[in-house]
């Protein structure tokens, strides 16, 4: 059956019957123009594809980066000629992708094409390559690029400030506009070949953040990855950036997103909590978000070079003879070796000052060091650019001038393009690799070197080497770059220290071979079993599992435009309906209703707490029908409650989670637990007050049984690695006493073990039945982890004796989220709108009641 993936999404409006799976067709140009913003909010559009069925029987993975994996020639004679750019890593990582796994491409082209063209160049790439290429109109493409990628993202992600209009650039939102429309017109491209059951998508890098909203929109059930290969900014940085909050929840509509480093994964999980207010967890080895009913994981993984295609260039007789070339020229000095970009963040011009430095503090280096560096061309353009190169060009000079000699210039610089094999060939003969970048992403010049520097049998003839002697290489790493991390065996420096990373230059002239011959040895283990294939087949893995629950789980998208978001539940999870709850309500005779307090009466992080008079009038009504029990169960102290709600006399308390219990106001307090030792708490109190003083915003609450930590005011950060310091010092504290300790929304509890709010639930049930009244309606309203014991509790009575055989149960969670409650609504407003639905159908019955009654006792005297 065909897959519902438009090729034209006009089809649709015109009546035309699109065409769909394989077949050979023509691309219409209507999705290569600049998209309308304004589409994204078309709403009659939401989730049409999300129960597609597929007609594709083989798995397929869609790759979508800003330029397709293509090198594209026009031909003398007219036309063009493509072939794969092996050099891509979108290329590469086709070897850990399965052999029956077809691959699809998405993409721009590097080269311009003309627009009468664009129809048959689409067509040949499909057909032959497998690529669908997106043509970005030259305007927009410059807008997108050169202006919202270049100049405003990619300086902020890395650490650079537009404090001024030179640097970076300020935020410009027509840059913008034009970064979400090519978005769209990526996202367009992807729905003309997608199957969105069977298809996974993996989107690459920082061009395309906004594009998981595009495709999540259409078919909530996309299978999608996201990876960055930037950095991402720490909270301080990334919170200046004004569309902030749209990327966040962009990447969030993303199934799996990965990172090269702990580092940029922490503060992307920062900026979540700190900006959506979105907390993560771990849980066995795997890190996840809860985001609307799905679960986000985080994926961290440095990505590896293609190990095979740079042995093959080993093996190159090119190679071999510009290697015996770099021998003979360098024969008798030592080369250090630098490989980077001419930009700004690359770090060359401070790597040139740390020459200097060690030229001028080592008088003996003179003649014998050499610093060879190769500056690639910038992939960027502006003053900036401009400003890197003469400043380079100049302390090269001077170095020169002052160090140099008649054959001999201490720094040797390569502005030009080289081939990749003169490349390898530098990697071969250098003693150590110099990589100071003051920020990269990831940075693979220090891999390379090292599998270059393991060489092969002809290179070792060349530089002297016997079959006995082991390999060996040095590589001097800056500390801001991702591959950092990997490789323990380099020295790291700060950049921005030159001093130090003269020294760390020195140091590596001075170590030992055998030192030497450990450190390659340890790199080169991890190198060669971290490649490119093993970086994509583990995120494919981590994909494919992210999304195995995907066709199981309700899906519909809510929010406009960039807050578009997919809520995803479990099929028996539901929103609770008034309507139905109201006619179960007037139709019972026998009723339970358990209430929490905060967070389900009260608004959360509400600076009051105090009920309203409407909440207070609404328990006293749903208290005065005969049919209800009507129990409040908070953690709050038993004065507190009892003073707030005095006017509901016949109103049923569980003070502190359920130690305290008192059925109505006339009624005595009783402790569901036998608890007479509470000497713990001078052991415990201490420690909290220590956390208090230490965490700026936290407080203590002391309660009668029970001390609780709260840092919902302190820094989330801060607070949330307090919390967890706190709760493993507490546990090992009070390891002999009989407590529970436990950690929940914003604090940290300690309380006699076996109380919950599960015990009040059983509690009330079980004497209900004794008294030989089985309920008919159960109604549990909660919103946090204390809530679901009680949960657990009611929905296993349904089946056991303390219910009524046809009793209705109803318990239910604020907001969307994973819980045993099988109902939810969406907050506090609607709880007491159902609530008060309720209290109206029990004054009705009342009201009708007592006109019955007048009626007859009129009846009667007459």
């Amino acid at each position: 059956m065909a897959s519902r993936s438009y090729s034209n999404l006009l089809d649709l409006a015109s009546g035309q019957t699109p065409t769909f799976g394989r077949e050979k067709r023509r691309f219409s140009r209507v999705a290569t123009v600049a998209g309308v913003l304004s589409a994204l909010d078309d709403e009659n559009t939401s989730s049409v594809g999300s129960d597609a069925p597929s007609s594709l029987s083989q798995e397929r993975l869609i790759i979508v980066g800003n330029q397709l994996p293509l090198r594209a020639h026009r031909r003398d004679s007219g036309g063009w000629n493509f072939s794969w750019d092996e050099d891509s890593l979108l290329f590469q990582l086709k070897d850990g992708v399965g052999e029956d796994v077809e691959i699809i491409y998405v993409g721009c082209i590097k080269e311009e094409i003309d627009l009468e063209e664009q129809d048959d160049v689409a067509q040949t790439l499909l057909e032959t390559f497998k690529c669908v290429p997106a043509f970005i109109p030259c305007e927009l493409f410059s807008k997108y690029y050169h202006g919202f990628c270049k100049q405003q993202l990619w300086p902020l992600f890395h650490y650079m400030l537009p404090l001024s209009p030179e640097l970076g650039g300020r935020f410009d939102r027509s840059l913008w506009q034009a970064y979400v429309s090519v978005n769209k017109i990526f996202a367009d491209k992807v729905m003309e070949v997608i199957s969105p059951e069977d298809d996974f998508v993996w989107v690459h890098d920082y061009h395309l953040m906004v594009l998981p909203t595009f495709l999540r929109k259409r078919f909530n059930r996309v299978k999608l990855g996201f990876f960055l290969h930037s950095p991402f900014p720490s909270s301080e940085i990334y919170r200046t950036l004004p569309i902030r909050d749209d990327l966040l929840r962009a990447l969030l509509n993303s199934d799996l997103i990965g990172f090269h480093t702990f580092d940029y994964a922490r503060h992307f999980l920062s900026c979540c909590s700190r900006m959506l207010g979105i907390s993560y967890q771990s849980k066995r080895g795997y890190i996840g978000l809860e985001y609307y009913g799905r679960t986000v994981t985080i994926k961290i993984l440095p990505v590896g070079i293609h190990i095979n295609q740079l042995q093959s260039v080993l093996d190159l007789p090119e190679t071999v003879s510009r290697v015996s070339q770099l021998q003979d020229r360098f024969k008798g000095q030592t080369v250090l070796l630098g490989v980077d970009d001419m930009d700004i963040f690359k770090g060359i011009s401070l790597k040139l000052l740390a020459m200097e430095q060690l030229l001028s503090q080592h008088p003996e280096r003179h003649g014998k060091v050499v610093l060879v560096q190769i500056a690639n061309p910038a992939r960027g353009r502006g003053k900036d650019v401009k400003d890197v190169r003469s400043e380079t060009h100049a302390t090269v000079k001077r170095i020169n001038e002052t160090f140099g000699s008649e054959g001999y210039d201490p720094v040797v610089l390569i502005d030009s393009p080289l081939k990749f094999y003169e490349r390898i060939a530098y990697y071969v003969i250098a003693e150590c690799c110099l990589v100071t970048a003051v920020r990269d992403g990831m940075n693979l010049i220090p891999y390379e070197y090292i599998i270059s520097r393991q060489g092969n049998n002809k290179l070792d003839e060349i530089l002297g080497l016997h079959l006995s002697d082991q390999k060996m290489s040095m590589l001097v790493v800056s500390e801001f770059i991702g591959c950092s991390p990997s490789l323990s065996g380099a020295i790291r420096v700060n950049p921005w220290n030159v001093d130090a990373v003269a020294e760390a230059m020195d140091s590596a002239l001075m170590i030992s071979k055998i030192e030497k011959q450990l450190r390659h040895e340890k790199h080169y283990k991890y190198v060669s079993t971290h490649d490119v294939a093993y970086w994509a087949r583990s995120f494919l893995q981590d994909l494919d599992r992210a999304c195995r629950d995907h066709m199981r789980r309700r899906c519909w998208g809510i929010g406009f435009g960039l807050g578009f978001r997919v809520i995803a539940l479990d099929p028996n999870f539901r929103k609770l309906s008034i309507e139905h709850i109201v006619s179960a309500y007037k139709r019972t005779k026998s009723r339970v209703i358990l209430l929490d307090y905060d967070g389900t009466m009260i608004l959360p992080n509400s600076i009051s707490t105090i009920p309203s008079p409407e909440t207070v009038a609404i328990l006293k009504s749903l208290c005065r029908d005969e049919k209800n029990v009507v129990f409040l169960v908070s953690g709050k102290d038993r004065e507190t409650l009892s003073q707030w709600f005095s006017s509901c006399h016949k109103l049923g308390i569980a003070a502190e989670h359920g130690y305290f219990v008192r059925s109505r106001q006339d009624a005595e307090w009783e402790t569901c637990l036998s608890v007479t030792d509470f000497d713990w708490k001078q052991t415990a109190e201490p420690v909290m007050k220590l956390y208090m003083e230490t965490t700026d915003g936290s407080t203590i609450e002391t309660k009668e049984s029970a001390i609780v930590w709260n840092y919902q005011f302190a820094d989330p950060d801060f607070g949330s690695c307090q919390a967890k310091e706190l709760l493993d010092h507490l546990e090992s504290v009070l390891a002999n006493e009989p407590v529970s300790v436990k950690s929940g929304q914003h604090i940290v509890e300690v309380k006699p073990q076996g109380v919950n709010k599960g015990i009040v639930a059983e509690r009330l049930l079980s004497g209900m039945r004794e008294g030989g009244a089985l309920p008919d309606f159960v109604l549990c309203i909660g919103d946090d982890r204390s809530d679901e014991e009680m949960f657990e509790v009611i929905m296993s009575a349904v089946e056991g004796p303390s219910l009524s055989p046809v009793a209705e149960v109803f318990a239910c969670t604020v907001g969307q989220k994973p819980s045993n409650a099988k109902y939810y609504l969406e907050d506090t407003t609607e709880i007491l709108r159902m609530l008060q639905g309720l209290a109206n159908a029990s004054e009705l019955a009342a009201a009708g009641t007592a006109n019955k009654q007048a009626s007859q006792t009129i009846s009667g005297s007459g």
